[in-house]
């Protein structure tokens, strides 16, 4: 299980003013993120309250089984086409690989809407077991998914680099891993 805590409201709405979203669809997580209080239905209607008090438009809502299954996410947003349509991007109260997945979702749908985290993963420490998917969170309590395109630079990038690509990077792949391995950066 992964725990998540939300993020101060000040730093999601800075984000969404810096990067000028306004209208907003929700996105929450029945599976870990509600068993830390953070994605199930009271919190993402907390959440809407707050964000509404704020300024920023709901244009919808849903909370998911598990944020972390990219199939429940195509299936489970499907009815809500219209509304994220509508909607300039979407907040996902979950943990970081909730936010991964949904955004890799959203990347492939027609809407291409971008996805910021509403909360930061927070490690616990010991075994995490292994997850099966390409989407990894390194639990640093401090996610910045929603700059960089959904895509975690602490996981693509075997360095660990927050501030943009390395100089040993050769046509898009890893200097470390280059038969295994795309440029964490490239992909951002």
């Amino acid at each position: 299980m992964l725990v998540s805590e939300r993020k101060p409201l000040e730093e999601v709405l800075e984000l969404l003013e810096r990067e000028g979203r306004r209208r907003l669809f929700l996105l929450g997580c029945n599976g870990c993120a509600a068993a830390s209080g953070t994605g199930d239905e009271r919190a993402i209607l907390e959440l809407k309250g707050e964000l509404e008090r704020a300024g920023k438009e709901v244009i919808g809502w849903k909370v998911l089984d598990f944020l972390c299954q990219k199939g429940l996410i195509r299936a489970g947003l499907s009815p809500y086409r219209a509304e994220l349509a509508e909607a300039e991007a979407v907040l996902a109260a979950t943990c970081g690989i909730g936010v991964q997945a949904a955004a890799a979702v959203l990347a492939d749908e027609e809407a291409r809407l971008p996805v910021y985290p509403a909360c930061n993963t927070i490690s616990l420490g010991g075994f995490r077991g292994e997850w099966p998917g390409a989407e990894r969170c390194l639990e640093c309590g401090q996610c910045f998914l929603g700059l960089t395109a959904g895509i975690c630079p602490l996981t693509a990038c075997t360095k660990q680099l927050v501030n943009g690509p390395c100089g040993g990077a050769k046509e898009g792949r890893c200097e470390f891993e280059p038969d295994a391995r795309p440029c964490g950066w490239e992909l951002i």
